[in-house]
């Protein structure tokens, strides 16, 4: 068995030579009945009270903090780590009334206790005390409780290394062996019962549905099959049209359901017949039981990092199947979403995980079928009506639809529908019935709502510089992605296939014809999107056949995919990373390019002050490709260091999006739709995908130094101003 197929409590757990559990062990290990404190793993050799600190870490996973800053423990001291001797719900009543003093059932900064509580030691049998200081070690004492008893255990022996664990292990530690676990689904049997129900289902009919390509006849037995072993679940399968329209997608919107994805032949381990399995994903939230499209490329780095090809490998797989079949990346696999796609990633998402399964059978069949898929978008999607814009030659987010999204929340157009219903006399309901069907016809109302599903498509939901624009606009972001597809295709048909890739209808590609694209758009780019005067890059409006002046760190994308030259990576550097550094990392778009806000135009989650993690992932990594690193490592500091403090100061707190403008409490987000993973009742399970990314990914990019800092929650301009006087 290879690391990788290991369940995750196996490959996430240790022993120690003399059989004592790894203080940092998963939790189903951590809290599972074979360490209940009455069993022999739970007696203790006693230890001498003497005079010390703390400074244990684990150094087997992260040797560079070996040694750790010492940090204060408590007047009491001793020769080894402490363990304590805990009633769990004693104690979290009492932790809950002392310390969490807003009822939130969270422990802060801005809780008004006392930040001490006192546990018993587990050599003592719980007579002699200690206190547990501090919002950090207490707030990690509520999710340790708090976990533990979702266990079902009424008592615990609990490692003080489990509370004053150094917090960029700590949190690393979490996303690596515990989050990514949270947000892994299948679509199969496993699932079903949650996946099928859409939250977002406004229609009368509330049936759970899935949607199974047209032909495939085995995945829908095996649908038919698995709902019926569900009692009183009513599960409709059904099959898509060989042809997907706008108005057949319409036509289902009063019965929206999910999209089938890729399945592996297995042996069911049960019976021993054979059966399907749906290839794993990891979605962006917990709330989420789809798979996302630009989010899994972000998240899929993590993964590497962590080890975890298997799932960075499903998630490319899942992709190839949904372009066979539903002929795009899809924003998300649910029915309302067949027409809409979102930032083409495929082909670097399927070299990285082939650089780290190259030596897996398969491998090199694996990369084959991706860039094949990856053509196949190219053409069928970005590069042919309506998202080509002819006149200039680049690519314009522009998804087909009719009517209002459905997806959307039932009150979230009222504002702009409501005077149209009134200029009929009729209902608001019956007016987005008529209009829907297209008894109505109002042509300002159709270029919102493209306008609309184009910022969809862009994953920047929403922004001023999208806003009733976003169709028109050939995009410095897209079309730097673009770019990279024609340079990755030309290296793997070269490189990795003799310079010849038959595809599946015959046709021959080679690099070359891929290399002329990629010289093309780099002139194309140059020509509409490179601001000489302003040292950056800015969309391109193929309406108004003028460049937009909305300043935004998606400038930044051209360097990662390198279609920025040398000179004009400099100039990024110079003049553009000044508007974007915040304390916390880049900022989405500059305050003067946001404008001024309101009551009526209030605050947009893509713009000033928000930091969002795919904006930073990019820009490091261009960065470093240019041989920025200095710049690099800073950038990737501030942010780090943000989510660092706010996971210590707000009980482990990881959300979608943060305010890189305010250094106490970032996670607050003042925009249309709010944050994503803060809302949580005693420990964070699953933090938010691409974030979870970012702090992983950074650390690999950052100095041993760096990181003791980040761990001491040094702030970046303490740090980078001793780091200066130092060297």
């Amino acid at each position: 068995m290879t690391e990788s197929s290991r369940p995750p409590q196996a490959r996430h757990s240790s022993t120690s030579s003399n059989g004592a559990i790894d203080p940092y062990s998963v939790a189903q290990v951590y809290y599972g009945a074979d360490r209940d404190v009455n069993t022999s793993s739970g007696r203790l050799a006693r230890t001498r009270t003497m005079s010390t600190v703390d400074t244990h870490t684990n150094t087997r996973e992260f040797p560079e903090f070996h040694p750790v800053p010492r940090r204060r423990a408590s007047q009491d001291e001793q020769s080894t780590p402490r363990k304590f001797l805990v009633d769990i719900d004693s104690t979290l009543k009492a932790l809950l009334d002392s310390e969490d003093t807003d009822g939130n059932m969270q422990i802060t900064i801005e809780d008004m206790g006392p930040k001490v509580l006192q546990l018993g030691t587990a050599n003592s049998n719980g007579f002699n005390k200690y206190d547990i200081r501090g919002t950090y070690m207490l707030s990690n004492l509520l999710q340790e409780l708090t976990i533990a008893k979702e266990y079902g255990r009424k008592h615990i022996i609990l490692d003080e290394q489990r509370l004053n664990e150094n917090p960029v292990h700590r949190l690393s530690r979490l996303i690596r062996t515990q989050f990514w676990d949270s947000l892994t689904r299948r679509i199969d049997a496993s699932l079903l019962e949650v996946a099928a129900v859409d939250p977002k289902n406004r229609a009368k009919d509330k049936s759970p549905r899935i949607y199974v390509p047209y032909g495939e006849k085995e995945q829908y037995n095996y649908y038919v099959e698995a709902g019926s072993k569900i009692p009183g679940f009513g599960l409709k399968v059904e099959y898509l049209p060989k042809e997907i329209t706008p108005e057949w997608v319409k036509s289902v919107n009063d019965k929206p359901g999910l999209l089938a994805l890729a399945m592996d032949h297995v042996t069911d381990e049960f019976t021993g017949e054979p059966t399907l399995r749906g290839k794993p994903f990891v979605v962006p939230g917990g709330r989420f039981n789809e798979l996302y499209g630009w989010d899994s490329y972000m998240m899929a780095l993590g993964l590497l990092v962590d080890n975890r090809p298997e799932l960075a490998k499903g998630m490319v797989e899942n992709f190839v199947y949904e372009i066979k079949h539903y002929g795009k990346i899809l924003n998300a696999n649910r029915s309302y979403y067949l027409l809409r796609s979102q930032p083409p990633f495929l082909t670097d998402m399927a070299l990285q995980v082939y650089d780290k399964i190259q030596f897996e059978p398969g491998s090199l069949d694996f990369l084959k079928e991706s860039i094949k898929a990856a053509i196949k978008e190219y053409h069928e999607v970005w590069m042919s009506s309506p998202r080509l814009d002819k006149e200039s030659g680049l690519s314009r987010y522009r998804p087909g639809g009719l009517g209002i999204p459905p997806e959307t929340e039932p009150s979230h157009f009222e504002h702009l529908l409501e005077p149209y219903a009134a200029k009929y006399g009729i209902s608001l309901d019956e007016f987005q019935q008529k209009y829907n069907d297209g008894e109505i016809k109002e042509p300002e109302l159709d270029e919102y709502f493209l306008h609309d599903r184009a910022v969809r498509e862009s994953g920047h939901d929403t922004s001023y510089r999208l806003e009733k624009r976003c169709a028109n606009l050939a995009t410095v972001d897209l079309n730097s992605l673009l770019y990279k597809y024609e340079v990755d295709i030309s290296y793997v048909i070269r490189r990795k296939f003799g310079d010849k890739l038959v595809m599946d209808d015959g046709t021959i590609e080679n690099s070359a014809s891929w290399d002329r694209r990629a010289r093309r758009r780099k002139m194309l780019i140059d020509q509409y999107m490179w601001d000489e005067k302003a040292g950056m890059y800015f969309d391109y409006d193929t309406v108004k056949r003028a460049k937009s002046d909305y300043e935004s760190a998606t400038t930044f994308w051209t360097i990662w995919a390198g279609v920025a030259s040398p000179k004009q990576a400099a100039r990024l550097v110079a003049d553009a990373i000044p508007k974007f550094e915040e304390f916390g990392g880049l900022v989405s778009g500059t305050e003067k390019s946001r404008g001024e806000i309101g009551i009526d135009r209030p605050n947009r989650q893509w713009d000033y002050p928000y930091g969002w993690a795919p904006q930073q992932i990019l820009a490091w990594g261009g960065l470093v490709r240019y041989g920025y690193e200095e710049d690099a490592a800073r950038l990737i500091y501030r942010w780090l260091y943000m989510m660092t403090k706010a996971f210590v100061d707000y009980n482990g707190i990881v959300v979608e999006k943060y305010d890189v403008t305010r250094p106490v409490d970032p996670h607050r987000v003042d925009a249309e739709y709010g944050n994503q993973g803060a809302d949580f009742k005693g420990v964070a399970k699953e933090g938010f995908g691409w974030v979870n990314a970012s702090y992983n990914y950074g650390l690999t990019l950052i100095s041993s130094h760096a990181k003791r800092a980040l761990g001491a929650l040094t702030p970046p301009g303490l740090f980078y101003a001793s780091y200066n006087s130092y060297i």
